[in-house]
């Protein structure tokens, strides 16, 4: 990881235990809230949308991946990077819909499990049931979660366990891994 990257992460670190941005939304709710928002994701998309337990895997070579994804997108998703604090526009989604998965389109997280952390990244409470896979990641010496899309094994983010009640987890993904599909474009 570049010096300026590890620097820029650690004052978005700081800042986020400085501000405590944790949103009403996700502080006010409470377990059964929580269960009820990951059976019921599928309401925000279109009829005929499969499962995510049911979704085959998705595997491309090199070659494939690179056509279809930026450079960006591929140094994320394909070779585990982090972009640039602040960089996302979807920090600043705010409509009803779907975070999807850059890589192959399968649904991860809902507008209602999203939340305001004060990192730079789009962070969420709680995921659509099934969707990722964890494994350690021991880039910053420290142990830290590491999550990846269930069908494509893209990289996505990190979990943390400092997020609002009563999930108390910050899925911290990197905007570019996501695609946004609005509730009305379901």
């Amino acid at each position: 990881m570049e010096r300026r990257g590890f620097i820029q992460g650690m004052a978005a670190l700081a800042a986020y235990g400085a501000l405590s941005g944790r949103s009403a939304k996700a502080q006010s709710l409470d377990k059964k809230a929580i269960d009820d928002m990951q059976k019921n994701w599928k309401a925000l998309l279109a009829d005929g949308t499969p499962p995510v337990t049911t979704t085959p895997p998705l595997k491309l070579g090199k070659d494939e991946w690179r056509k279809r994804l930026s450079d960006i997108e591929y140094n994320v998703l394909r070779d585990e990077g982090t972009e640039r604090a602040g960089t996302s526009p979807l920090n600043a989604e705010k409509r009803a819909g779907v975070f999807v998965c850059r890589g192959c389109d399968l649904p991860l997280f809902t507008s209602a499990m999203k939340y305001e952390s004060g990192t730079g990244w789009p962070s969420f409470f709680t995921t659509i049931p099934g969707a990722f896979n964890k494994k350690t990641d021991y880039k910053l010496v420290l142990p830290r979660t590491e999550y990846h899309c269930v069908k494509c094994s893209g990289h996505h983010g990190h979990v943390f366990e400092d997020g609002p009640q009563p999930t108390r987890e910050r899925w911290c993904n990197n905007g570019v891994a996501l695609k946004f599909i609005p509730k009305n474009k379901a």
